[in-house]
């Protein structure tokens, strides 16, 4: 379990970096979102990102013909959530405007991303 934590606080710490970049361009006069909603995205994001990891870490944990499950279900549950997500973001919550969209998908990308660095990085010593 000792990755788990060290992947969440990893993960926390990005969520803090993406807040205070949030907080920066709003001081600087980038207008069209607010602070309030980058926290909100990023804290959905990051939930989202947790639930993934927890899973996938759990199955590294398992016996090798159950690694490949979890990771499957691990990226697939995380495509589902997005999905989800942008579906209430921009169809419910009316977020159309271009600096909305432009917010959701560098989130969506830096979080992405770093489950994918977690994964390879997992994927590294052992193979599926």
């Amino acid at each position: 379990m000792k990755p788990l934590y060290k992947y969440i606080s990893l993960l926390l710490l990005i969520n803090i970096l993406i807040a205070a970049t949030g907080y920066i361009l709003i001081s600087y006069g980038f207008s069209g979102f607010t602070l309030k909603e980058i926290i909100l995205l990023a804290s959905l994001f990051t939930v989202i990102a947790i639930i993934a990891l927890v899973i996938f870490i759990r199955g590294q944990n398992k016996d090798p013909g159950s690694q490949t499950m979890h990771t499957m279900v691990s990226v697939s549950l995380k495509f589902l959530l997005e999905l989800i997500l942008a579906l209430v973001w921009f169809f419910i919550a009316k977020k159309t405007s271009p600096q909305s969209v432009v917010i959701f998908f560098v989130i969506y990308l830096t979080l992405t991303l770093f489950l994918i660095w977690v994964i390879l990085k997992a994927l590294k010593n052992k193979s599926l």
